[in-house]
């Protein structure tokens, strides 16, 4: 699982332990995981660099399955009070990193273009 994912082996044991996987034991007692994990412990990771705990991925991973029914017995109005915050908080950090890419792709416009060589020139140094 750890060279399919990238993950250390460290990383999936902690996943391991925070309840976000459960991987099956064989008879021999190591852990054997299906293909599912791979996806699964892709989106642990990309939730984990997107900035939200693990209590609140452990809650939320069971609505990402497929197909998508969404059961949440436990879903008190205080979770989904702060779901809402972290999804605000991910639209603002998406906003920003957009914003970010925006300027870089502006920045490197524009240092091609003063790179270009002139009209006419074809070594692109100044004429005299």
């Amino acid at each position: 699982m750890a060279r399919l994912t990238g993950a250390s082996r460290r990383l999936l044991r902690y996943y391991e332990e925070q309840g976000l996987i459960v991987p099956d034991r064989g008879t021999n007692g190591y852990r054997e995981y299906d293909d599912r994990y791979v996806d699964r412990v892709n989106q642990i990771r990309g939730l984990l660099n997107a900035g939200l705990p693990t209590r609140i991925i452990k809650q939320i991973l069971p609505c990402l399955d497929k197909p998508r029914s969404i059961h949440f017995p436990d879903a008190t109005p205080e979770m989904l009070a702060l779901l809402a915050a972290e999804r605000d908080s991910l639209t603002e950090r998406i906003n920003v990193l957009i914003r970010n890419r925006d300027a870089m792709s502006e920045y490197l416009t524009e240092v091609e273009q003063c790179r270009a060589p002139a009209p006419g020139s074809s070594d692109g140094a100044p004429s005299s």
